[in-house]
């Protein structure tokens, strides 16, 4: 297949493009800098030069590829909301592009839309919060829209996406800790956050082009949920900081915009996306990656 991916030198993107390439595919990948681009063509890919605010440049790609996975998203949580609004508009341009026909499209939203029902971890069946409830739904509602048109689509949803450099929302995290100078944890720090390796993730994104069935949801959880204080303890070792509680009251003072999530336990099960694609990951575990974390690196 040939295969268009926006995001596709981004963290993420970076493996699921050498993932579709080793496996036989080509791939269109989307770039906005000349310098990354470099790295896209080196890796085999062709290279789409713009934007995903560019609606023309994004029918381009759909047009002239048998599927698209969409991974850009603006990962500036300051505009979260506005982001997430962003998104929905750009899966309404791919998918005109791709309307009335079998091509798939894959798009990516999170693991926590899922985490509706009270004690129990996400699941990829269950039904998902509504957009003004979690602003990232607006991704899944958009490929609803979608779906309706003749798109093929389904929906990848992410947990904390890891190796040594980056992790997802603990990225953010991290330099928190280190501008505040203590590494802290909401109430008894029980509360949880699923994970996987970038390796595992970029291979689940090609099984699920290639499997291309319509309306499916798929988990990319490796692990269903590590708890916060052990994520925090192993950064306070890998940081030489000291480690804390804060009370549920502090915590927007403490995290700011991070304390939408901080607190929260956010569990998620893949056993069904395990079930259906084979998917069994192989990568190392969150606190392997924070326990070798690149300090530097932040």
């Amino acid at each position: 297949m040939r295969i268009f991916v926006t995001g596709a030198t981004g963290n993420i993107g970076s493996h699921v493009v050498r993932e579709l390439i080793g496996a036989g595919h080509q791939v269109l990948g989307l770039s906005r800098s000349k310098e990354k681009a470099v790295a896209l063509a080196a890796a085999g890919a062709e290279v789409l030069h713009g934007t995903i605010e560019d609606a023309e440049i994004l029918k381009s790609g759909a047009s002239q590829s048998d599927g698209v996975i969409h991974l850009a998203f603006n990962h500036d949580f300051s505009r979260f909301a506005q982001n997430c609004e962003d998104d929905r508009r750009v899966i309404a341009t791919l998918a005109a592009a791709l309307a009335g026909s079998l091509r798939p499209l894959v798009i990516t939203s999170g693991t926590p839309i899922a985490n509706t029902i009270p004690g129990e971890p996400a699941r990829e069946d269950n039904p998902i919060a509504r957009s003004d409830r979690h602003p990232r739904a607006a991704t899944e509602e958009a490929g609803i829209l979608a779906s309706e048109i003749g798109v093929n689509v389904s929906v990848v949803r992410l947990p904390q996406v890891h190796d040594p450099v980056s992790q997802g929302l603990i990225t953010p995290l991290i330099e928190i800790f280190r501008q505040k100078g203590v590494c802290a944890y909401v109430g008894d720090g029980s509360s949880r956050w699923p994970a996987a390796h970038f390796t595992d993730v970029g291979r689940l994104y090609r099984l699920v082009v290639e499997r291309a069935e319509p309306n499916a949801k798929y988990h990319a959880a490796a692990e269903e949920g590590v708890p916060m204080r052990d994520i925090v303890e192993t950064i306070g070792r890998r940081l030489n900081l000291p480690v804390k509680s804060v009370a549920k009251e502090e915590a927007q003072d403490y995290f700011g915009w991070l304390s939408l999530f901080a607190g929260h336990d956010m569990p998620a099960s893949s056993a069904k996306t395990r079930q259906k694609l084979g998917w069994e990951p192989t990568g190392p575990m969150l606190l392997e990656d924070l326990a070798r974390l690149q300090v530097s690196a932040a």
